[in-house]
């Protein structure tokens, strides 16, 4: 596969935010080479390169820094304050893909916001161990949060279906140092893949494992797939694993969802790490409740 890395100016780079647990997103890049199967955003950024495939492009949002000082600066004169809501690092790529190596964009955003003096809620989410580079950022922040999503402990299988993403051991361990330097971390274990971590057993060892590091809070959520991700998704097993589509055509129905969501509870009743949301995040539920509300 040809990877495709453009440079370009965004128009904007503080957007309001569609997400739970989240006012705003920043975006430094538009696309992913992670390339992972499941991923929504392989949807979302379709508009601006359609045909192409998810995980062979990246556009670099060279003006990203620039952008978000003058926005955050008109925020504050409508808001009146340093505080609009809680940012959250990002929603339809990964902020410390490979190429942040390069660009460091998600580190001059940080900066920026750490020179602004924001003060509301900073949450980071990535499959990237390069997040460790800017632990000494995290520290200025008077309230951060980083995460790493983790959908299982091993590496062959997040290999499976994150395609180019780093190894899910790598990001575990990427999340215990940023514990042990004293930043608040997370885990999204998300989505809860069918056949991969679908059972108690198995759930239990992440959350085990997530608590042995120090992480803090873990968020789960369902897979979740529109009928073009589904496609996509489904396309790939049939080629790389056909016996595992009958798992993944079964999952998604109420009984799964409550049966799974049964186990969870219970493997979180009683523990010091808590959940990231009130219950395990289904995104079809959230769309009727926000519709209906």
């Amino acid at each position: 596969m040809r990877l495709k890395i453009k440079e370009t100016e965004a128009l904007s780079i503080l957007t309001k935010s569609g997400l739970p647990a989240s006012d705003w997103v920043i975006n430094p890049y538009n696309g992913c080479l992670f390339g992972c199967m499941y991923c929504y955003a392989a949807i979302i950024t379709r508009w601006w390169h359609p045909g192409e495939e998810w995980g062979s492009y990246l556009d670099v949002k060279t003006n990203a820094p620039d952008l978000l000082e003058k926005e955050l600066l008109k925020q504050e004169k409508k808001y009146k304050r340093k505080n609009f809501g809680s940012i959250f690092f990002s929603s339809v790529t990964d902020p410390y893909v490979g190429m942040e190596a390069k660009y460091k964009l998600t580190r001059r955003c940080l900066q920026v916001l750490l020179d602004f003096g924001y003060e509301g809620t900073v949450s980071i989410l990535t499959k990237s161990p390069i997040v460790v580079r800017d632990t000494d950022l995290f520290k200025k922040f008077k309230r951060i949060e980083v995460g790493m999503t983790i959908t299982g402990l091993d590496d062959k299988v997040s290999r499976f279906l994150e395609v180019k993403a780093p190894p899910v051991s790598h990001r575990i361990k990427a999340l215990e140092k940023l514990s042990q330097a004293g930043i608040e971390t997370y885990a999204f274990v998300g989505p809860i893949v069918p056949y991969f971590i679908n059972n108690e057993q198995k759930i239990k060892k992440i959350i085990d494992k997530l608590e042995q590091i120090g992480v803090k809070k873990i968020w789960f959520e369902h897979l979740n797939l529109n009928p073009q991700i589904k496609q996509r998704l489904f396309d790939y097993l049939k080629k790389e694993s056909p016996a595992l589509i009958t798992e993944f055509e079964n999952f998604d129905t109420e009984i799964y969802r409550k049966k799974l969501n049964k186990i969870i509870d219970k493997q979180m009743s009683g523990r010091k790490i808590k959940m990231g949301y009130k219950e395990v995040i289904y995104h079809k539920k959230l769309k009727k409740s926000k519709a209906t509300s």
